[in-house]
């Protein structure tokens, strides 16, 4: 302990801003010196390992993270970016994208499966909200699987089970086996629980800090991009038929294999390219994170740490009332379109596609904003309160007769709404760090799916018993509520301080035995109470 007071004492006369508390076992590994005669100073994104003597304490620490010193240990690790991130987030982004488009795919042509399966709408909203209902029990075994497992098995177990379910539809193709539709359909409702809680996980352990929130948007960006294309195509595929329903079974048939087809080959892409994570980490946030043993990490007590997060808490209830709402418009927006507009099925699934895309934009734009500037909490509220205004501008406009009006309004509150879900990703990972970012965004989107059942079945039921007035200023009082709900959130950059070299008074790096066998890193963080607060413009 004399040493490492002699190092702060050396820095406090340097006027040096960062201080970290060191605990030290007088040991000796790997032949190196005892740990007692070294210290540790994490700044300026690198950590290094030095010997207690004047010329070393005089040498500058350089300010990049391409490399980083271990307590214990006299090789460096290295941080590095590969070329495979990209392939890695292309292949999940696909995949996700099916996923999307099977969720979406019947409530856009509601009216032609309530007449094929001869079922009532009610029937149809549920082949989407059964997409909600599956998540909220499945998502703690999902995440749990995803922290001990890793990967590479919670990406195949999402592929897979996308393929299974696409070609059970194909099995469903006659007017009397709504049950087989069904059941395809909750099959791919379980694979959504193991792909809607990776795009924080696959940016935070494969890409460098410069580029992990567009990475997490990007990622976002396919989930989206597949509700678009179920807004799109099938409208086009499966026209209203109405006088043939052979033809219309013929139609919806096409449509089934070709979904098959897809997940098929996307699931073989996903077999070749997924990978746990790189050989080295991507960012020094990654390399000082705990390396023990998946055995020796505790699901239970990661649950209960961000459970006790009270700024969590309230990103979750606030995450959860924008997206289910968002959940919401797009599995009624057939039927508000069809309320005001007669035999307008093709331009509601239009109305949808502008929706989406312009939330795509969206999501890029707030990625690489928070990528510029780390203005978590800022950027999070401007978008909630545009959001509302988007909602309420929406609801007022829907009915005075002019569809054009309604694709520029759906544009608009899709910019807003569906560019809020990476911002939600990416502040639920920062103020939560270093739990995991899948138990993180698996919590995120299971209030999400909660909020989304409760907001479609209310809002379904106002909307068919009155009228899509008042289904939407439903959905619009609770957007107001979020509002005030993000504006209480604490915002702590614990992820972005420790990427930052800015945690020296709020992470201890203490040697520490994992009891597997496996090697580890030897660091263990402990969170303090306070971090720094969101960087300022």
């Amino acid at each position: 302990m004399l040493a490492g007071e002699l190092v702060q004492e050396h820095l406090r006369r340097d006027n040096a801003p960062d201080e970290i508390d060191i605990s030290c076992k007088s040991s000796v590994r790997n032949g190196s010196v005892p740990i007692g005669d070294q210290y540790t100073a994490l700044t300026n994104g690198s950590a290094h390992l030095t010997e207690l003597d004047s010329k070393a304490l005089e040498q500058e620490i350089p300010p990049d993270e391409k490399q980083a010193m271990l307590p214990g240990e006299e090789k460096c690790i290295e941080t590095k970016l590969y070329w495979r991130r990209f392939a890695v987030l292309a292949v999940f982004s696909f995949y996700s994208l099916v996923n999307a488009f099977q969720w979406i795919q019947y409530s856009i042509i509601t009216n032609i499966f309530t007449h094929f399966y001869n079922v009532s709408s009610d029937k149809i909203d549920w082949l989407s909200i059964v997409y909600m209902v599956a998540y909220v029990p499945l998502i703690f075994p999902a995440t749990w699987l995803l922290d001990k497992k890793g990967l590479k098995l919670t990406a195949l177990m999402g592929a897979g089970l996308n393929c299974v379910g696409a070609w059970v539809k194909c099995a469903s193709v006659r007017p009397d086996l709504f049950g087989v539709t069904m059941t395809g359909q909750i099959i791919c409702s379980i694979a959504q629980v193991f792909i809607l809680g990776l795009p924080s996980k696959i940016a935070s352990v494969w890409f460098g800090p410069k580029e992990v929130s567009t990475a997490c948007a990007t990622a976002v960006l396919g989930n989206q991009l597949g509700t678009a294309i179920g807004f799109l195509l099938p409208p086009v595929l499966v026209p209203n038929t109405v006088e043939d329903i052979k033809l219309m079974g013929h139609n919806i048939s096409v449509m089934f294999y070709w979904t098959a087809a897809v997940s098929t080959a996307l699931f073989i892409l996903t077999v070749i390219v997924m990978k746990d994570r790189p050989s080295l980490p991507p960012s020094q946030a990654q390399a000082v994170l705990p390396d023990c043993a998946p055995e020796d990490y505790s699901y239970r007590q990661s649950i209960i740490n961000l459970f006790k997060n009270k700024p969590f808490i309230l990103l979750l209830i606030s995450y959860g009332i924008m997206t289910g709402s968002f959940y919401s418009v797009s599995t009624l927006l057939n039927q508000m379109i069809m309320a005001c507009y007669e035999n307008q099925e093709l331009n509601a699934g239009r109305i949808g596609l502008t929706l989406v895309v312009a939330g795509m934009v969206g999501s890029i734009i707030c990625g690489l904003w928070l990528d510029h500037t780390k203005t978590y909490k800022m950027t999070t509220l401007i978008v909630y309160i545009l959001s509302f205004i988007g909602m309420l501008v929406f609801t007022f406009t829907l009915d005075l007769n002019s569809i054009y009006l309604v694709f520029f309004t759906a544009g608009v509150l899709g910019f807003f709404m569906t560019g809020y879900l990476p911002l939600g990703f990416e502040f639920g990972v920062e103020i939560t760090y270093p739990e995991s970012e899948g138990t993180s965004s698996g919590l995120l989107n299971a209030f999400a799916q909660i909020f989304g059942i409760i907001f479609t079945l209310i809002q379904g039921r106002l909307t068919t018993d009155y009228n899509p007035l008042a289904g939407n200023l439903f959905l619009c009082v609770w957007i107001f509520l979020g509002i005030f709900l993000t504006a209480l959130i604490k915002s702590e950059l614990k992820r972005n301080n420790v990427n930052m070299g800015m945690d020296h008074r709020n992470l201890q790096a203490v040697p520490t035995e994992c009891p597997s066998d496996k090697p580890t890193n030897g660091v263990k963080m402990e969170t303090s109470v306070s971090f720094s607060h969101e960087t300022s413009l």
